[in-house]
């Protein structure tokens, strides 16, 4: 018996070393096979990038502009080995990839994406960002315009590299209308691949939320330090709780889809999914999150695969960047001021499903309904007003527009009633924000919330789901007082347009005063000292493993 026992157990550990073996032989391969079909290409960025470097510099000798040195010199707040505040010609000249395949969708996410790079060149200006994206549609001077125009932020074109992948079709949910999570999962790997057939960073950092693509980063290229920004983990407890809530209390797309064999089975689904994916998450080198309600999730699915890892750094909160300055600088707050607000409610959400817009037209429907005693079909001029402004991603964004202005008629909320406006730019945006007295938001479990930063930076007393990020980090008591409220259902947004319209007019400039300060804690500046903190331990990581 001793003998057999001894034979199976030397079978196990025998098989264990040769999968062992097998899968060390077959990251080498793929690594080595990446970067060997990439070299030719790296010298060849890295020679263009020189050259344009050398061009503007020279276009910037016969013109100088008004902000000339800003990207040679470093903010006060850096970190590295060049004395703060000196030139860092002498710091680190590699590569960062940033994996965002719709870079030049004009979202919040996009805003963080580029707020990074800008700090990113600020800090290490020899350093190459390169993007790795999936809009063929627009090239580099395009995409650089729309940022300045859209989110008001001025790059330096030189050091930034757009990478074209051709397989951004399998992150795509159209592809995969069954298993969407795994299957999108997976095909963030294709992507991946694609991105490092195309060129291998030195740093290689997910913008987008695509954990499979660090993990098959770090499975081919062990070296590589991997960051993620994570703005939405894509599956948490959370989600899984909602499979058993009504569909009545808008927890997302997939409430009360948990009923009957078919709920027992996507329950199972989702928590094999769950399991896979604290294991990808785990391999990730530095983990940054948007907020605490992002943060606390992340923890409970990544931290113990990677404290049994021994990952050296904590996982951190870095709020986005939101244009607080400007819009403040934009936009006065005085007794003045409120006397020339309008009664309009303002929502700026790209137009995707989870931002939920068909709750909010329900919801502006029954306050008009309720409060100013709408007939059906009647259009009165003097009521207030809703104002939907979003970008549009591709084909199926357009439909969704399409589909919220017949829910309008439906409602019959004429055009004296509501506005839709798409692809609006920054100074659009902040002509909407002056004007408009209340700013809405309807995702259920928002990430963070970057628009009802901008509501309170405006002035504007936002009215919020009670969830995520909005609930947890931005509308909360400050300078004690309430800073907006907070809503779940039809009923509870309509209350909440109620109570800011019928309020004091002293009253409600003060709350806005108390929304402005709060805003104050997500400026611009302060995401640049936190990324430039974060990424300065992947430059560091970079020396120590070569």
């Amino acid at each position: 018996m001793g003998v057999v026992l001894w034979i199976f157990a030397n079978c196990i550990i025998t098989i264990g070393f040769s999968a062992f073996v097998s899968k060390l032989l077959l990251q080498t391969v793929v690594g080595w096979y990446l970067r060997r079909r990439t070299t030719s290409r790296r010298i060849t960025v890295l020679a263009r990038v020189k050259l344009e470097e050398a061009q503007y510099q020279l276009s910037a000798s016969e013109s100088p502009p008004l902000d000339d040195g800003e990207w040679e010199k470093v903010e006060k707040h850096t970190a590295g080995s060049a004395k703060n505040g000196e030139e860092a010609d002498d710091e680190w000249e590699g590569i960062i990839g940033f994996f965002h395949p719709f870079c030049n969708a004009g979202g919040g996410g996009e805003r963080v994406l580029w707020a990074a790079i800008k700090a990113t060149q600020k800090r290490w200006p020899k350093a190459v960002c390169c993007i790795y994206t999936g809009d063929h549609e627009a090239g580099k001077n395009e995409i650089l315009e729309r940022v300045q125009n859209r989110f008001n932020i001025k790059l330096h074109p030189p050091t930034v590299v757009f990478l074209y992948l051709s397989t951004r079709y399998y992150v795509l949910s159209s592809t995969w209308p069954r298993f969407s999570l795994l299957g999108q999962s997976l095909g963030s790997i294709v992507l991946a691949f694609d991105a490092f057939s195309l060129l291998v960073p030195d740093i290689f950092i997910d913008t987008m939320g695509y954990a499979f693509a660090l993990a098959f980063s770090k499975f081919c290229f062990s070296k590589i330090p991997t960051g993620a920004y994570v703005h939405y983990p894509t599956i948490s407890t959370d989600m899984l709780g909602s499979l058993d809530t009504s569909p009545a209390l808008g927890k997302g797309l997939n409430a009360g889809t948990g009923k009957g064999l078919r709920g027992f089975l996507k329950k199972r689904y989702w928590h094999l999914f769950a399991n896979l994916y604290s294991r990808v998450g785990g391999s990730v080198d530095l983990v940054m999150t948007n907020s605490s309600w992002t943060a606390s999730h992340i923890r409970t699915l990544w931290g113990p695969v990677r404290t049994k890892r021994r990952k050296p750094h904590a996982l951190s909160v870095v709020f986005p960047p939101c244009a607080v300055d400007d819009i403040i600088n934009a936009i006065p707050l005085n007794a003045e001021s409120e006397a020339k607000r309008a009664q309009t409610v303002l929502y700026i959400a790209q137009f995707r499903p989870e931002k939920n817009h068909a709750l909010l037209l329900r919801s502006f429907a029954r306050f008009l309904k309720s409060h100013h005693k709408l007939e059906e079909k009647e259009q009165q001029p003097g009521l207030p007003k809703l104002v939907l402004i979003g970008s549009v991603r591709d084909a199926s964004d357009a439909t969704r527009v399409y589909e919220l202005r017949l829910l309008a008629h439906e409602l019959h909320l004429t055009p004296n009633h509501i506005t839709f406006i798409t692809d609006a730019s920054f100074p659009t945006i902040l002509s909407h924000l002056a004007a408009a007295s209340v700013g809405a938001n309807c995702m259920w479990n928002e990430h963070f919330g970057i628009g009802v930063v901008e509501y309170q930076a405006a002035g504007l007393i936002p009215v919020v789901n009670d969830s995520g990020g909005p609930k947890m980090d931005i509308v909360i008591d400050w300078e004690e007082g309430e800073t907006g409220f907070k809503a779940s259902t039809e009923e509870e947004y309509a209350q909440g347009f109620a109570e800011v319209f019928g309020m004091d007019g002293e009253k409600r400039l003060e709350m806005r005063k108390r929304a402005r300060a709060r805003a104050r804690a997500f400026g611009e500046e302060e995401f640049e000292k936190r990324w430039i903190c974060e990424v300065g331990k992947l430059v560091e990581m970079v020396g120590v493993v070569r």
